[in-house]
C-alpha cells in the first residue's frame, strides 16, 4: 500500500512545485523522516497534503486507504481561514485534542514541519523560517506528546530555538 500511496500522491500533486523543486521532493523528505515510525506513518506522509493542496477529497482517501489513514490526513489538512494565522489556529486547535490511534497524525505533522524547516535552512528562505519560529510555541503546544516522536521534536526544537 505504500507504493500505492506514493503513486496516488504524486499523481494528485501533478506538476506542483515545492519552492524550485518538484513536489515529490517534499513528500520524499517527509516520508524519509518517518521511516522508523511504520508503514502507516509513511502512507500518511505521502498523503498529508492531498486534501489541502489538490482536488482529492477525504472520501477518496477513505475509499482507497481506509478510515485511520483518512482520519490522519484530514487532521493534517489546514482549517479554512482568510490568513495563515487563522488557518493554523484552527488546525492547531484540532491537533490539541488528538488522542489514541490518531496520534499518528501528530508524528507526521512533526516530520512535515521538520522537513519544511530543513528546506528553509538549505534554500535560505529566511522569511518562512521566521514564520515557523514564531509559530513554534503554539505548534508545539498543539502537536507535541511526550514520548511519541522525540527525535523529530529534538531536532525541530534545536533548529527553531537556536539550540
Amino acid at each position: 500500500m505504500l507504493d500505492e500511496a506514493r503513486a496516488f500522491a504524486l499523481t494528485a500533486h501533478g506538476s506542483q512545485m515545492y519552492g524550485d523543486r518538484p513536489y515529490a521532493f517534499h513528500l520524499e523528505a517527509v516520508v524519509s523522516l518517518l521511516s522508523g515510525y511504520g508503514t502507516d506513518a509513511q502512507i500518511v506522509g505521502y498523503l498529508h497534503d492531498v486534501i489541502e493542496d489538490t482536488r482529492v477529497t477525504e472520501d477518496e482517501v477513505l475509499a482507497r486507504f481506509g478510515r485511520r489513514i483518512a482520519e490522519c490526513v484530514s487532521l493534517l489538512t489546514d482549517s479554512p481561514g482568510a490568513s495563515r494565522a487563522e488557518r493554523k489556529a484552527g488546525t492547531y486547535a484540532r491537533l490539541a485534542t488528538v488522542a489514541g490511534p490518531a496520534e499518528l497524525a501528530l508524528v507526521v505533522k512533526a516530520a512535515d514541519r521538520l522537513a519544511n524547516v530543513r528546506s528553509c535552512l538549505i534554500d535560505q528562505y529566511h522569511g518562512l523560517l521566521e514564520v515557523y519560529r514564531k509559530e513554534h510555541p503554539s505548534f508545539r503546544r498543539a502537536a507535541y506528546r511526550e514520548g511519541l516522536c522525540e527525535p523529530l521534536w529534538r531536532e525541530l526544537d534545536a533548529l527553531l530555538n537556536g539550540e
